[in-house]
C-alpha cells in the first residue's frame, strides 16, 4: 500500500513539530497554552495546522487507494501533500509568509484533488461513467 508510505512520512513530519513545541516549551517554561511567548505560539500553529490536514489528507489517500485509484494519482497526491505540510510548516517556523501561503495553497489543492479523485473512483461512479 503506498498510503503506508505517506503516512509515515507526515508521522515523522508530525513527531518533529510536536519534538519543536515541546522544545520552545521547555526552554521558555510554560506547562500550559503559549504563555504569550512568540515562538510557542509559532511552534504550536505549526503543528496544530499540519494535525488538522494531514488526517483528512491521509484518509482521502486511503479511499483512493482502496478504490483502486491510479499509481500515478497516489503518488502524485502523496508527494504534493508532503510538499505543502513541508513548505506551510517551514513558513510558519521560520516567518516565512510566501512559503506558508504556497504551502496551504498547494495543501488545499490536494485535499479539493484527493476529494475529487476519490469520488471519481467511487466503483458506482466508474461503472457509470465507463472507466
Amino acid at each position: 500500500m503506498f498510503f503506508t508510505l505517506y503516512a509515515a512520512i507526515c508521522a515523522i513530519w508530525i513527531c518533529y513539530l510536536v519534538l519543536n513545541v515541546v522544545k520552545v516549551r521547555t526552554s521558555k517554561q510554560v506547562a500550559y497554552g503559549d504563555g504569550g511567548e512568540e515562538s510557542l505560539i509559532i511552534a504550536r500553529t505549526a503543528h496544530g495546522n499540519a494535525v488538522e490536514t494531514i488526517p483528512v489528507a491521509l484518509l482521502l489517500l486511503l479511499g483512493l487507494e482502496l478504490n483502486q485509484g491510479s499509481i500515478w494519482l497516489l503518488h502524485f497526491f502523496g508527494i504534493t501533500l508532503l510538499v505543502g505540510r513541508g513548505l506551510h510548516g517551514i513558513g510558519v517556523l521560520s516567518k516565512t509568509f510566501k512559503a506558508r501561503v504556497l504551502g496551504m495553497q498547494i495543501t488545499v489543492f490536494t485535499l479539493v484533488g484527493l476529494s475529487i479523485a476519490n469520488l471519481l473512483y467511487l466503483p458506482i461512479i466508474r461503472h457509470t461513467l465507463g472507466f
